[in-house]
């Protein structure tokens, strides 16, 4: 029995086609789990006794919805093709499923990011206080509500769900989805740190070769020593502001580097990849210093406290001022050479 030349050509794109397939899932498996160990590393490395906050709260959702996404890949790739109440499931649900988890994390950039604001204004103006396990269960509850008002809204929009519904029945329509709120994001947060790097130049070349590495109650921290004689004091913003920008780029200037890379190049990153742990402690740190310079006035010793970052060690930015002759409290344990 022979093959006819007809045949045995669309029996070499069939075997093409799946062969094409089953390595696209197979990358995708890879870049899933490649995110959750990182997930995990970075809810590892970072500080255990910072306060719960709304932030903390997501980031744990997120790596859980990643878990998910994980698993579910694992399930309908191994199986191929099976049946779970009354809905029949093959390779092509995984292209779905991944179209769908990308259009709700696109979505959450601009949600998530206002609600912090609003939980650490609430929290540094202290005009809500609420009992540790209350405000736990608060933070829980707005994360469970987000994400489905988000997948509600992604699900529900017409436009959204034909396309996901294309997309999915064919693995050669099978595209990424890319953020539109994570790309102006990221823009704007680029422009803010290179305004005020350019604003407060100066004063960041003299604090970097004046920094010293101190310890203070048993913690390393930087020391930015000042004149006797300044005027500078800790409801300054011209002070602060160096000093922000000092501690910022020095915990996340990669990061910073990499934003810049991706938005010189116009790199398209799906959105299940962009939307990760580690750029959202990155934006947390970058809120959390907006809040202080914009809130100086209102700094105390006390307030310095709250909120706390997980990476950031703000509290270096406040002592020198809060501090009457911290020099002689100290001694510095190095000097920076620049």
């Amino acid at each position: 029995m022979t093959l006819s030349s007809e045949n045995c050509s669309e029996f070499q794109y069939q075997v093409l086609q799946r062969s094409q397939t089953l390595d696209a899932n197979c990358l995708l498996f890879l870049i899933i789990l490649g995110k959750m160990l990182l997930n995990i590393l970075t809810l590892k490395m970072r500080r255990k006794n910072i306060y719960q906050n709304f932030m903390e709260c997501f980031c744990i959702s997120l790596a859980f919805i990643d878990l998910l996404l994980l698993v579910n890949i694992s399930v309908i790739f191994y199986s191929r093709d099976f049946v779970l109440l009354g809905m029949r499931f093959t390779k092509y649900h995984i292209c779905l499923l991944t179209q769908i988890i990308s259009c709700t994390y696109g979505f959450l950039h601009y949600p998530v990011f206002f609600i912090t604001c609003i939980d650490y204004y609430l929290n540094f103006s202290k005009t809500i206080k609420l009992p540790c396990k209350w405000q736990k269960s608060f933070y829980f509850s707005t994360v469970i509500l987000i994400w489905i008002f988000v997948l509600a809204y992604v699900l529900g929009d017409p436009a959204i769900y034909q396309s996901l519904k294309t997309q999915g029945t064919s693995p050669s329509q099978c595209s990424v989805y890319v953020s539109v709120q994570g790309y102006w994001f990221s823009f704007s947060m680029v422009i803010i740190l290179f305004m005020a790097f350019v604003a407060s130049w100066p004063d960041i070349y003299t604090l970097v070769q004046a920094i010293r590495i101190t310890s203070y109650k048993n913690e390393t921290i930087l020391y930015f020593p000042f004149p006797s004689h300044s005027i500078y004091n800790i409801n300054s913003k011209k002070a602060l502001l160096p000093r922000f920008v000092i501690c910022f780029l020095g915990t996340w200037s990669p990061f910073v580097l990499l934003q810049v890379i991706i938005l010189l190049f116009k790199v398209q990153i799906p959105a299940y990849i962009e939307l990760n742990i580690p750029w959202l402690f990155f934006v947390n740190s970058f809120l959390i210093a907006t809040v202080y310079w914009c809130n100086c006035q209102k700094l105390t010793l006390q307030s310095i406290v709250l909120p706390r970052d997980p990476f950031v060690n703000w509290k270096c930015c406040f002592i020198p001022f809060t501090i009457n002759n911290f020099e002689q409290i100290e001694k510095p344990i190095s000097i920076i050479v620049c």
